[in-house]
C-alpha cells in the first residue's frame, strides 16, 4: 500500500485503476486524509491531538497499520501543503464514495476540528463547505457533528 501511493506523488499509474478517469483505491485514501489534514490545520495550530486524531481514524477507517497511516498522513501532509484548493480532493472523494460514506468522512472532519478540544471559525467553515462539495445536506452533516460530540463530549459550540 505504501509503495502504491508513494507512485501517485512520482507519477507511476497505480496498478488498480482500471481506466482512465477513475480513481485507485490509495487516491480515495489519499484524497480523504488530505482533507482531515486541512481541517486540523486551519486553526493554525496542527498538534499532537490533531496527528493522533487523524492517525487513528485513518487506521479505524481504513485498516491500515499504525505504520501505513503515518505514511499516509505524511503523504497527505506533503499533498495539502501543495495544494491551492479543495475541489481536487472534494472531487474524486464525491465521484466514488457513496453518501453514506461522505457523511462518515465529514464525521471524521468534525473529529479532527474537535480533536484540540475547541472549533476554530476557519474549520467551522471548513466543514460547511465540504458539505457542499462533497454534497452532504446541512442536517446530514450537523447529525454527523452531534454524533461526534456525543462521544467526545461537549468541548465546543
Amino acid at each position: 500500500m505504501i509503495n502504491r501511493i508513494k507512485a501517485l506523488f512520482s507519477g507511476q499509474p497505480a496498478k488498480d485503476v482500471a481506466e482512465a478517469g477513475t480513481h485507485s483505491h490509495d487516491e480515495l485514501q489519499l484524497a480523504a486524509a488530505a482533507l482531515l489534514v486541512e481541517a486540523a490545520s486551519l486553526d493554525g495550530h496542527y498538534g499532537d491531538a490533531e496527528q493522533k486524531a487523524i492517525d487513528g481514524l485513518l487506521r479505524e477507517r481504513f485498516g491500515l497499520s499504525e505504520t501505513e497511516a503515518q505514511t499516509l498522513h505524511d503523504l497527505a501532509m506533503a499533498e495539502q501543503s501543495q495544494a491551492n484548493q479543495l475541489l481536487g480532493f472534494t472531487r474524486v472523494i464525491k465521484d466514488r464514495y457513496s453518501p453514506e460514506e461522505r457523511i462518515e468522512l465529514i464525521e471524521m472532519a468534525w473529529e479532527v476540528a474537535y480533536a484540540d478540544g475547541e472549533l476554530h471559525d476557519h474549520e467551522a467553515n471548513l466543514l460547511r463547505r465540504l458539505g457542499g462539495l462533497l454534497y452532504v445536506s446541512d442536517r446530514d452533516r450537523g447529525n454527523a457533528r452531534k454524533r461526534v460530540l456525543a462521544r467526545i463530549g461537549p468541548t465546543g459550540p
